[in-house]
């Protein structure tokens, strides 16, 4: 008896786990939905100061080294510091715009990078810089190459830039690399992969076995060349093979005209390089570190960090908020279950 409302709590206390969370949920899309009518969410260009971040980090290890009157004088140091910081004091330094640019298939960080572009060229001067802090495999070349075109824009405002690699930047995030007028790469950082790829699952031969037909019409030859349903021919074959072929010209010329000194069908092989042999290939300019880099910067320039941060459509927040709740049911349940395979 005791095992049955035991086991009969249990089954009480998920339901009413999970008709709550229905109705969180269905609350949670009410307001989303209100507040999409109100205008959605708050569209923000966040502004860093990061040379202050450093200074701290610096000044809160000397703090706690010093004793005595040796911490106190440094203590009046850092007022005098934060009280010239407020001042304005170095304003006339050069800055160092800071961006970070994390790279998907799609690239999608492509909408926030073109509106922080818009806002530091508004305010930069011939010696500022830009610095990207880039991280990218690749993907789509059409997505790529507006990201790419962005930051052409800083070149041709005549704005130093660099970018910044301590992970990857590959195919398509190294045609955003090379764009930099300068290149730094970690040690260990991966960087080429200047090709293109096309692959596609054909299920033809598994449709005819079952006796389905897939059928496709088209005005224009080319409309359409490869499919994954249908029955693919050499001429197909062919004319994808030489839209890949061009595709690989053109991405080559590119960057062939961003770093004239690189040998570029010696790299444009599809091969990607750990950081020292790129940099023995031309691929980059520096072996270094971002960390390393910025904060040699906080010598010579202020450091502002600049992110945009957009507008999330009500179906991505919606996405989001299911997936986190489908999450933490999934979790619930999972101990409940092991909570009652324990009593047992």
């Amino acid at each position: 008896m005791l095992d049955y409302l035991w086991q009969y709590g249990l089954f009480l206390a998920e339901t009413l786990t999970v008709a709550a969370a229905v109705a969180a949920l269905i609350l949670l899309v009410a307001v989303l939905a209100a507040r999409r009518r109100a205008g959605g969410g708050p569209e923000r260009l966040e502004v860093r100061d990061l040379g202050a971040r450093y200074h701290e980090m610096k000044r809160t290890l000397e703090s706690g080294l010093l004793r005595g009157k040796a911490r106190k004088a440094a203590a009046k140091d850092r007022k005098r510091e934060a009280k010239a910081r407020e001042k304005g004091t170095g304003a006339d330094r050069p800055r160092v715009f800071v961006l970070d640019f994390k790279g998907d298939i799609r690239a999608s960080a492509v909408s926030s990078l073109r509106e922080e572009v818009t806002a530091v060229l508004a305010h930069a001067r011939p010696e500022d810089e830009v610095l990207v802090r880039l991280e990218s495999a690749g993907g789509l070349v059409h997505e790529y190459g507006l990201a790419a075109s962005q930051l052409m824009r800083v070149r041709e405002r005549g704005i130093p830039l660099t970018v910044s690699v301590d992970r990857i930047a590959a195919s398509g995030g190294y045609m955003m690399a090379c764009v930099a007028d300068r290149i730094l790469a970690a040690p260990f950082a991966i960087l080429g992969s200047i090709g293109v790829l096309a692959q596609i699952p054909n299920f033809h031969r598994l449709l005819d076995r079952h006796g389905i037909d897939f059928e496709q019409f088209k005005g224009g030859e080319f409309k359409r060349t490869v499919t994954m349903f249908g029955e693919n021919t050499d001429a197909d074959r062919a004319k994808l093979t030489q839209d890949i072929g061009e595709i690989h010209g053109i991405f080559k010329h590119f960057v062939a005209e961003q770093r004239p000194g690189l040998d570029v069908e010696r790299v444009a092989t599809g091969e990607h390089w750990l950081g020292r042999r790129a940099k023995d290939l031309g691929l980059c300019d520096e072996l270094v570190t971002s960390d390393d880099y910025l904060l040699a910067a906080t010598e010579r320039a202020e450091l502002v960090g600049v992110r945009f941060e957009a507008r999330k459509r009500l179906a991505s927040r919606l996405a989001e908020s299911v997936s986190a709740f489908l999450g933490g049911a999934e979790t619930a349940l999972r101990t409940s279950e092991k909570d009652r395979r324990l009593s047992l």
